[in-house]
């Protein structure tokens, strides 16, 4: 497989694409009873209808649908911030977010019904009519505290007085910094091992995940991961060793093992390590060397040749000999 060069700066954008994915993120990140059955099959990205509606839109940003089991819907709106700064308008801008899935809710609830009769009907407008729940989050990946507030109220002036008349709806905070890597692994799912990988930014950070129980490995590998999904494993992978500053010809031979093996060549990512893998790198090209100049001395060639021939001093030429014997 060939490697991602223009790779997100953050995982979690990929991650929260995938239906399998946000359905474990649902059940695992959240303390609502009404997900602990969901699957991917309830679930429909309404993103790109609705976000594209707003200007200053990221695309880290999603709306999902989702179609509980007792037959009622509901919208799940997903923030992603990753930045080193706090977004204090996170909560304004979960409000215009609203207010759109309320609009275009009701619409299209208006032009259904108005299909099924053949007349135009305001549906909406009828005393019995809901508006669905709205479910919104901020995934927050940065390193240091989230401080703004959760709540819309406490972002208005003079709220103590017009409190009654102010939207005052509060936003789920998931904050990755807030789990250990032992936490995560207690999930013990597919995307724990993503969001382990999301925490990690530094080569020596990597030694955490050696400290996770010793069943975690066996439980993940047992798991029958699909084929789209390993494929995303790839590219968290590029994020992550582009993060650690890892070369591209080191990138890339490393997720081609990944694209062979899965998801039990990504836990070996506990084990890499930048510079002992260029130190392997090295190693393994003086060997060849070694072995090549040795060939040439031993059909014939002078020092000065095999120098020349090499493009390396003639001293350089006899410390290898040397080192061979």
């Amino acid at each position: 497989m060939a490697i991602i060069h223009k790779a997100r700066d953050n995982s979690i954008k990929l991650i929260l694409g995938e239906p399998e994915l946000f359905a474990e993120f649902l059940r695992d990140f959240t303390t609502l009873e009404v997900f602990k059955d969901v699957s991917p099959s309830d679930i429909e990205d309404v993103s790109e209808r609705l976000i594209s509606l707003i200007s200053e839109q990221k695309d880290g940003d999603t709306i999902k649908r989702v179609n509980l089991k007792c037959g009622t819907s509901l919208f799940v709106i997903t923030i992603v911030e990753h930045e080193s700064e706090v977004n204090f308008r996170a909560s304004f801008k979960m409000l215009l977010y609203i207010a759109l899935i309320l609009d275009g809710y009701e619409k299209d609830v208006n032009r259904g019904a108005s299909k099924d009769s053949g007349k135009n009907i305001k549906i909406s407008l009828t005393k019995d009519f809901k508006y669905p729940p709205i479910l919104p989050i901020i995934f927050y990946d940065g390193d240091s505290e989230w401080t703004a507030e959760t709540n819309f109220l406490f972002r208005t002036e003079m709220h103590e007085i017009f409190e009654k008349y102010i939207p005052k709806f509060e936003y789920e905070l998931v904050s990755l910094r807030n789990y250990s890597f032992a936490d995560l692994a207690d999930f013990c799912s597919i995307l724990s091992l993503f969001m382990m990988i999301d925490k990690v930014r530094t080569a020596e950070e990597l030694g955490e995940l050696g400290k996770l129980p010793k069943d975690y490995s066996e439980r993940l590998k047992n798991m029958n991961v699909p084929a789209h999904l390993k494929e995303l494993l790839v590219k968290v992978a590029t994020v992550l060793l582009k993060k650690i500053n890892a070369l591209p010809d080191e990138i890339s031979a490393f997720v081609d093992k990944i694209d062979e093996r899965g998801v039990s060549e990504m836990l070996a990512l506990e084990n890499y390590n930048v510079q002992e893998t260029r130190r392997q790198a090295r190693a393994e090209a003086e060997a060849k060397l070694k072995i090549a100049i040795k060939a040439l001395v031993s059909k014939g060639s002078t020092i000065t040749e095999v120098a020349d021939i090499m493009n390396m001093s003639e001293n350089d030429i006899l410390v290898m000999l040397q080192e061979s014997v």
